[in-house]
Protein backbone atom coordinates (compact mmCIF):
# COMPACT_ATOMS: atom_id res chain seq x y z
CA UNK A 1 0.00 0.00 0.00
CA UNK A 2 1.23 3.49 -0.81
CA UNK A 3 2.05 5.87 1.98
CA UNK A 4 -0.56 8.61 2.26
CA UNK A 5 0.32 12.31 2.35
CA UNK A 6 -2.19 15.08 3.04
CA UNK A 7 -1.51 18.54 1.63
CA UNK A 8 -3.78 21.42 2.63
CA UNK A 9 -4.17 24.52 0.48
CA UNK A 10 -3.47 22.31 -2.54
CA UNK A 11 -5.58 24.15 -5.10
CA UNK A 12 -2.77 26.50 -6.15
CA UNK A 13 0.77 27.71 -5.53
CA UNK A 14 2.99 25.88 -3.06
CA UNK A 15 0.26 23.40 -2.15
CA UNK A 16 -0.37 22.29 -5.73
CA UNK A 17 3.36 22.06 -6.46
CA UNK A 18 3.88 20.02 -3.28
CA UNK A 19 1.06 17.62 -4.18
CA UNK A 20 2.63 17.00 -7.58
CA UNK A 21 6.10 16.54 -6.13
CA UNK A 22 5.01 14.14 -3.38
CA UNK A 23 3.04 12.05 -5.87
CA UNK A 24 6.28 11.81 -7.84
CA UNK A 25 7.97 10.54 -4.67
CA UNK A 26 5.51 7.64 -4.48
CA UNK A 27 2.95 8.98 -2.01
CA UNK A 28 -0.78 8.72 -2.53
CA UNK A 29 -1.66 12.38 -2.05
CA UNK A 30 -4.89 13.67 -0.58
CA UNK A 31 -5.02 17.15 -2.11
CA UNK A 32 -7.21 19.25 0.17
CA UNK A 33 -8.61 22.74 -0.42
CA UNK A 34 -11.86 24.65 -0.71
CA UNK A 35 -11.84 24.95 -4.52
CA UNK A 36 -12.61 21.42 -5.60
CA UNK A 37 -12.74 22.32 -9.31
CA UNK A 38 -9.04 23.16 -9.18
CA UNK A 39 -8.29 20.03 -7.18
CA UNK A 40 -9.97 17.86 -9.82
CA UNK A 41 -7.72 19.42 -12.47
CA UNK A 42 -4.65 18.93 -10.25
CA UNK A 43 -5.44 15.28 -9.60
CA UNK A 44 -6.05 14.64 -13.29
CA UNK A 45 -2.60 16.03 -14.06
CA UNK A 46 -0.98 13.88 -11.37
CA UNK A 47 -2.63 10.67 -12.50
CA UNK A 48 -1.85 11.42 -16.15
CA UNK A 49 1.86 11.31 -15.28
CA UNK A 50 1.60 8.07 -13.33
CA UNK A 51 1.04 9.47 -9.85
CA UNK A 52 -1.72 8.74 -7.36
CA UNK A 53 -3.90 11.41 -5.78
CA UNK A 54 -7.42 12.14 -4.54
CA UNK A 55 -9.19 15.48 -4.36
CA UNK A 56 -10.76 16.27 -0.98
CA UNK A 57 -12.78 19.42 -0.47
CA UNK A 58 -11.70 20.98 2.82
CA UNK A 59 -12.02 24.34 4.53
CA UNK A 60 -9.45 24.41 7.35
CA UNK A 61 -11.50 27.04 9.20
CA UNK A 62 -14.35 24.53 9.65
CA UNK A 63 -14.31 21.79 12.30
CA UNK A 64 -16.81 19.74 10.29
CA UNK A 65 -14.83 20.04 7.06
CA UNK A 66 -11.60 18.99 8.77
CA UNK A 67 -13.41 16.00 10.29
CA UNK A 68 -14.42 15.00 6.76
CA UNK A 69 -10.76 15.24 5.71
CA UNK A 70 -9.78 12.92 8.56
CA UNK A 71 -12.39 10.40 7.45
CA UNK A 72 -11.05 10.55 3.90
CA UNK A 73 -7.55 9.90 5.24
CA UNK A 74 -8.79 6.86 7.20
CA UNK A 75 -10.32 5.46 4.02
CA UNK A 76 -7.31 6.18 1.78
CA UNK A 77 -6.08 2.59 1.93
CA UNK A 78 -2.57 3.12 3.24
CA UNK A 79 -0.65 4.36 6.27
CA UNK A 80 -0.96 8.12 6.81
CA UNK A 81 2.67 9.16 7.21
CA UNK A 82 2.83 12.80 6.09
CA UNK A 83 0.82 15.96 6.73
CA UNK A 84 1.78 19.22 5.03
CA UNK A 85 0.02 22.13 6.74
CA UNK A 86 0.26 24.56 3.84
CA UNK A 87 -3.11 26.36 3.85
CA UNK A 88 -2.68 30.01 4.78
CA UNK A 89 -2.32 33.49 3.39
CA UNK A 90 -2.14 37.21 4.01
CA UNK A 91 -4.70 40.00 3.78
CA UNK A 92 -3.79 43.67 3.75
CA UNK A 93 -0.61 45.63 4.32
CA UNK A 94 -1.96 48.19 6.78
CA UNK A 95 -0.31 49.62 9.90
CA UNK A 96 -1.39 48.21 13.23
CA UNK A 97 -3.23 51.43 14.04
CA UNK A 98 -5.56 51.05 11.05
CA UNK A 99 -5.50 47.33 10.30
CA UNK A 100 -8.87 45.72 9.62
CA UNK A 101 -9.90 43.41 12.46
CA UNK A 102 -11.59 41.13 9.94
CA UNK A 103 -8.34 40.67 8.01
CA UNK A 104 -6.43 39.85 11.18
CA UNK A 105 -9.15 37.41 12.24
CA UNK A 106 -9.09 35.65 8.86
CA UNK A 107 -5.29 35.34 8.90
CA UNK A 108 -5.29 33.88 12.40
CA UNK A 109 -8.05 31.42 11.63
CA UNK A 110 -6.52 30.14 8.39
CA UNK A 111 -2.82 30.11 9.32
CA UNK A 112 -2.96 29.26 13.01
CA UNK A 113 -6.25 27.59 13.89
CA UNK A 114 -6.28 25.82 10.53
CA UNK A 115 -2.94 24.24 11.36
CA UNK A 116 -4.24 23.34 14.82
CA UNK A 117 -7.47 21.78 13.55
CA UNK A 118 -5.86 19.65 10.86
CA UNK A 119 -2.96 18.55 13.06
CA UNK A 120 -5.27 17.48 15.89
CA UNK A 121 -7.50 15.55 13.50
CA UNK A 122 -4.69 13.64 11.77
CA UNK A 123 -2.16 13.17 14.57
CA UNK A 124 -3.57 9.81 15.76
CA UNK A 125 -3.13 8.37 12.25
CA UNK A 126 0.34 9.86 11.83
CA UNK A 127 1.45 8.38 15.15
CA UNK A 128 -0.26 5.09 14.39
CA UNK A 129 1.78 4.73 11.21
CA UNK A 130 4.91 4.42 13.35
CA UNK A 131 6.75 6.92 11.12
CA UNK A 132 4.78 10.15 10.89
CA UNK A 133 5.89 13.58 9.71
CA UNK A 134 4.16 16.93 10.17
CA UNK A 135 5.36 19.78 7.98
CA UNK A 136 4.28 23.31 8.89
CA UNK A 137 4.71 25.80 6.05
CA UNK A 138 5.23 29.07 7.89
CA UNK A 139 7.29 31.99 6.58
CA UNK A 140 10.27 34.19 7.31
CA UNK A 141 7.46 36.39 8.68
CA UNK A 142 7.34 33.84 11.48
CA UNK A 143 10.51 35.30 13.01
CA UNK A 144 10.86 38.78 11.44
CA UNK A 145 8.36 41.65 11.57
CA UNK A 146 7.99 44.49 9.07
CA UNK A 147 5.88 47.62 8.67
CA UNK A 148 2.38 46.87 7.46
CA UNK A 149 2.76 43.18 8.20
CA UNK A 150 1.52 43.12 11.78
CA UNK A 151 -1.42 40.82 11.19
CA UNK A 152 0.43 38.39 8.97
CA UNK A 153 3.60 38.28 11.05
CA UNK A 154 1.55 37.80 14.22
CA UNK A 155 -0.19 34.82 12.62
CA UNK A 156 3.04 33.32 11.29
CA UNK A 157 4.81 33.83 14.63
CA UNK A 158 1.94 31.89 16.23
CA UNK A 159 2.17 29.15 13.60
CA UNK A 160 5.90 28.87 14.27
CA UNK A 161 5.13 28.59 17.98
CA UNK A 162 2.79 25.67 17.27
CA UNK A 163 5.54 23.83 15.39
CA UNK A 164 8.11 24.34 18.13
CA UNK A 165 5.74 23.42 20.94
CA UNK A 166 4.47 20.35 19.13
CA UNK A 167 8.03 19.10 18.58
CA UNK A 168 8.65 19.29 22.32
CA UNK A 169 5.38 17.60 23.19
CA UNK A 170 5.88 14.75 20.72
CA UNK A 171 9.45 14.01 21.78
CA UNK A 172 9.76 10.24 22.24
CA UNK A 173 6.83 9.49 19.93
CA UNK A 174 7.27 8.47 16.25
CA UNK A 175 6.28 11.79 14.68
CA UNK A 176 8.68 14.40 13.29
CA UNK A 177 7.79 18.10 13.17
CA UNK A 178 9.40 20.15 10.40
CA UNK A 179 8.98 23.87 9.79
CA UNK A 180 9.58 25.36 6.34
CA UNK A 181 10.04 29.15 6.25
CA UNK A 182 10.08 30.60 2.72
CA UNK A 183 10.97 34.19 1.98
CA UNK A 184 9.89 35.86 -1.27
CA UNK A 185 7.95 33.33 -3.35
CA UNK A 186 6.18 34.42 -6.51
CA UNK A 187 2.95 32.49 -6.93
CA UNK A 188 -0.22 33.27 -8.85
CA UNK A 189 -2.29 34.21 -5.83
CA UNK A 190 -0.43 35.13 -2.62
CA UNK A 191 0.02 38.85 -3.29
CA UNK A 192 -3.25 39.08 -5.22
CA UNK A 193 -5.06 37.81 -2.12
CA UNK A 194 -3.12 40.17 0.13
CA UNK A 195 -4.11 43.18 -2.00
CA UNK A 196 -7.70 42.18 -2.68
CA UNK A 197 -7.12 41.35 -6.34
CA UNK A 198 -5.15 44.52 -7.17
CA UNK A 199 -2.86 43.20 -9.93
CA UNK A 200 -0.66 46.32 -10.05
CA UNK A 201 0.11 46.23 -6.31
CA UNK A 202 0.69 42.49 -6.43
CA UNK A 203 3.18 42.74 -9.30
CA UNK A 204 5.04 45.60 -7.58
CA UNK A 205 6.09 43.20 -4.81
CA UNK A 206 8.33 41.35 -7.28
CA UNK A 207 9.33 44.31 -9.47
CA UNK A 208 13.00 44.17 -10.45
CA UNK A 209 13.58 40.80 -8.78
CA UNK A 210 14.91 38.63 -11.58
CA UNK A 211 14.49 35.30 -9.84
CA UNK A 212 12.17 35.12 -6.84
CA UNK A 213 11.47 31.67 -5.47
CA UNK A 214 8.80 29.66 -7.25
CA UNK A 215 6.27 27.27 -5.72
CA UNK A 216 8.28 24.34 -7.09
CA UNK A 217 11.37 25.49 -5.16
CA UNK A 218 9.49 25.29 -1.87
CA UNK A 219 7.90 21.96 -2.84
CA UNK A 220 11.41 20.64 -3.46
CA UNK A 221 12.42 21.66 0.08
CA UNK A 222 9.32 20.06 1.59
CA UNK A 223 9.86 16.81 -0.30
CA UNK A 224 13.55 16.68 0.65
CA UNK A 225 12.82 17.14 4.35
CA UNK A 226 9.94 14.66 4.34
CA UNK A 227 11.93 11.92 2.60
CA UNK A 228 14.97 11.93 4.90
CA UNK A 229 15.42 8.80 7.05
CA UNK A 230 12.89 8.87 9.86
CA UNK A 231 15.53 9.47 12.55
CA UNK A 232 16.53 12.74 10.78
CA UNK A 233 14.44 15.74 11.82
CA UNK A 234 15.00 19.03 10.00
CA UNK A 235 13.64 21.35 12.67
CA UNK A 236 13.53 24.48 10.53
CA UNK A 237 14.48 25.17 6.94
CA UNK A 238 14.69 28.84 5.91
CA UNK A 239 14.74 29.38 2.14
CA UNK A 240 14.98 32.69 0.29
CA UNK A 241 15.86 33.71 -3.26
CA UNK A 242 19.45 34.82 -3.75
CA UNK A 243 18.21 38.39 -4.28
CA UNK A 244 16.70 38.53 -0.78
CA UNK A 245 19.26 38.80 1.99
CA UNK A 246 16.66 39.67 4.63
CA UNK A 247 13.01 40.66 4.87
CA UNK A 248 13.92 44.30 4.21
CA UNK A 249 16.96 43.75 1.95
CA UNK A 250 16.08 42.77 -1.63
CA UNK A 251 18.24 43.39 -4.70
CA UNK A 252 16.17 44.89 -7.52
CA UNK A 253 17.24 45.94 -11.01
CA UNK A 254 15.81 48.79 -13.04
Amino acid sequence: MSRVAIVTGASSGIGAATARRLAGEGFHVLAAARRTDRLVELVAGITATGGSATAVGCDVTSDESVADLARAAQQAGGPVTLLVNNAGGARGLDPVESGAIGDWQWMYDVNVLGTLRVTQALLPMLEGSGAGTIVVVSSTAGFTVYEGGGGYTAAKHAQTAIAGTLRLELCGRPVRVIEIDPGMVKTDEFSLTRFGGDVERAEAVYAGVAEPLLAEDVADCIAWCATRPQHVNVDRLVVRPLAQAAQHKVHRTG
